[in-house]
């Protein structure tokens, strides 16, 4: 018999802090409501840093990702944890999910399955691609560029045509290092914000409105946005539960950003089912919801 039933995966930061913040103390509190939540259905939990060399994670049935904010600045180091990891334990959500939602490409797939999204040009490793360029073709005037593997808005700029030339030598120094996304850039993310939609076991449980600060597009609160209680439309409800109704198994929880795009029209932004922020202390019921189909996941693999 294994020692735990789930590890509640974090980073380094997050694990007994000796100094906090607000920023900190709502990741702890985040953390919190899930672990207690997992031991009211009396699973033994324990909560630890992916990168602990010292935890032996065959002692664990399950792996449940929750607060892992740094494997992005840590991934070759990440890739060879999860490879060794995902045969010694239950992946929570499941490895295959996390292997396809890891890398921005997913966004195709959900195009593919009629799901709107902002409108894309992926652009490989080393391309010489010319960005003036590609927004004269698309016809874009604003655009923003990401790397495919990538959060907290890490390597993520925003330029309008007159500023390209100006970012060259940048993005000749980014695109040599990795892939990258380039995305028409949608004006109403900052006038009306992004929602982001909770989903959990399929099914919605609440809504957050996210909003950049004042002459920011970034709308994570890291750089300063704004979260508020948000009342979704039933479009919006049923958007977000199709997003997680196309993978099997359905992701226990998920996190759908959408956007209003520059035309009016919802637009899937991202879909995060690997480590989003959930925002369970603004709904604790969810995290009691989430604990639910965690124990039925367990259940089915005894």
């Amino acid at each position: 018999m294994k020692k735990y039933d789930v590890v509640v995966l974090t980073d380094s930061r997050y694990v007994n802090p000796l100094k906090t913040n607000t920023y900190i103390s709502n990741v702890l509190r985040e953390d919190e409501l899930v672990i207690n939540a997992l031991k009211e259905k009396n699973l033994s939990v324990v909560k630890k840093d992916w990168n602990d060399s010292i935890f032996d994670w065959e002692t664990t049935r399950s792996i449940l990702f929750r607060s892992t904010w740094d494997y992005f600045d840590k991934f070759e180091l990440f890739k060879k944890w999860f490879s060794k990891t995902k045969n010694k334990c239950l992946m929570i959500n499941s490895t295959e999910t996390i292997e396809w939602n890891i890398d921005k490409h997913y966004l195709l797939d959900l195009q593919e399955h009629q799901i709107p999204i902002p409108n894309s040009e992926f652009i490989k490793r080393g391309s010489s691609i010319d960005l003036s360029l590609l927004m004269q073709k698309k016809n874009w005037n604003e655009i923003v560029v990401k790397p495919t593997i990538s959060g907290a808005a890490k390597n993520t700029y925003r330029l309008k045509k007159e500023e390209i030339i100006q970012f060259g030598p940048t993005w000749e120094k980014l695109i040599y290092k990795e892939d990258f996304i380039v995305q028409e850039f949608q004006n109403n993310v900052i006038s009306e914000g992004e929602v982001a939609m909770i989903v959990i076991g399929g099914k919605f449980t609440h809504a957050v409105l996210k909003k950049a600060k004042e002459g920011d597009f970034r709308v994570q609160d890291d750089f300063g946005g704004s979260i508020a209680i948000y009342n979704p439309s039933e479009e919006m409800v049923k958007l977000a539960e199709k997003c997680t109704r196309i993978l099997t198994p359905i992701p226990s929880y998920a996190r759908v950003d959408i956007i209003w795009d520059n035309l009016g029209e919802l637009a899937v932004s991202e879909l995060e089912l690997i480590e989003p922020e959930l925002w369970f202390r603004l709904n604790p019921n969810a995290a009691q919801k989430l604990a639910h189909h965690v124990d039925l996941i367990l259940s089915e693999k005894k």
